[in-house]
């Protein structure tokens, strides 16, 4: 059976997510249509998607959603057992870092 990750979106996610401007939401959700595709198989993520960790913050992950839109996750305990749980923090353009 294929992996169904929970998921949970903090509040400054949230505000940033409704200042992205219509475009920007849209290649968000493609790409995380993709990291969730990628993360169902279990295998890795693809390369265009850039995901990997923030030097700065242990723990947080980084995941490119276009040439300049970024969005940052952390996995959280499992709500069902062995499937992850991914909160996503922050979402917008490379300023969030």
């Amino acid at each position: 059976m294929p992996v169904m990750p929970t998921f949970e979106r903090t509040m400054r996610f949230l505000d940033m997510y409704r200042q992205l401007t219509p475009a920007q939401r849209e290649r968000f959700l493609r790409a995380r249509d993709m990291f969730l595709a990628d993360l169902r198989l279990g295998g890795g993520f693809r390369k265009g998607l850039r995901v990997k960790g923030v030097r700065t913050r242990p723990g947080v992950y980084e995941m490119t959603w276009a040439p300049d839109g970024r969005a940052t996750f952390a996995y959280g305990p499992s709500k069902r057992a062995d499937e992850p749980h991914i909160i996503w923090l922050e979402v917008g353009t490379h300023d969030i870092f």
